[in-house]
């Protein structure tokens, strides 16, 4: 399989169509070899315009499209702290390493984490660090950008905190099959949220809405 023309055609048919602008997020998701953060078995579905399994069954790589439109979304520049939560292999890691000064890739199955780790080596400026994902990572916070790397079924009000004055939460959030595509903006201490498309995304484990007390 010819994976350039395949990474052409991905941005060509399914980024630059959605919308997507910025030049140098466009020319990272040209150069980053995406069929390399997934299983062998999947690489040739690298590229299509869907989400694509990992090895452990529950995770999964976001659409080229959803990722691009919010990473867009939260306008990323070249001096941002930038955390990665729920990394998973490492792509989205990578795309975001070319456009901020440093990012930290935080993922919770040793696995993936190690995956991660090993796709990332030798990226200067990535940490990849593994822990709870709903705890975010406060040791590195505040962050300029926080990329929820999949759907959270409530406001991840916790993770919001960890925002710098200024700072941008994007991700998709809501119940069933497709929710909203959210971003987050952090000022004078309070979060405000808008809708920014419709998206559907994996459930994050530990970000499912707590079930309502039945009288």
């Amino acid at each position: 399989m010819d994976f350039a023309l395949a990474r052409r055609m991905m941005v060509d048919g399914q980024v630059r169509t959605s919308d997507v602008t910025n030049l140098d997020l466009i020319a990272a998701m040209l150069e980053v070899p995406r069929e390399r953060f997934v299983p062998s078995r999947n690489a040739d579905i690298a590229y299509l315009d869907r989400d694509v399994p990992l090895d452990n069954g529950s995770r999964q790589l976001l659409k080229p499209m959803v990722l691009a439109k919010l990473i867009q979304a939260a306008d990323v520049q070249s001096d941002d702290r930038v955390l990665d939560l729920a990394c998973a292999t490492g792509y989205s890691t990578a795309i975001l390493s070319r456009l901020a000064a440093s990012v930290v890739a935080l993922e919770e199955d040793a696995d993936l984490a190690h995956k991660a780790t090993q796709n990332l080596k030798g990226v200067a400026n990535v940490t990849v660090v593994q822990g709870p994902l709903v705890g975010g990572w406060p040791e590195r916070a505040p962050y300029d950008v926080i990329l929820l790397n999949g759907k959270s079924e409530v406001v991840p009000q916790d993770i919001c905190r960890q925002l710098r004055d200024g700072g941008r939460l994007v991700g998709v959030v809501g119940e069933g099959v497709v929710g909203k595509a959210m971003i987050y903006l952090s000022e004078g201490g309070d979060v405000s949220g808008r809708p920014i498309f419709d998206a559907a995304a994996a459930l994050l484990p530990g970000f499912a809405k707590p079930p309502a007390f039945v009288f």
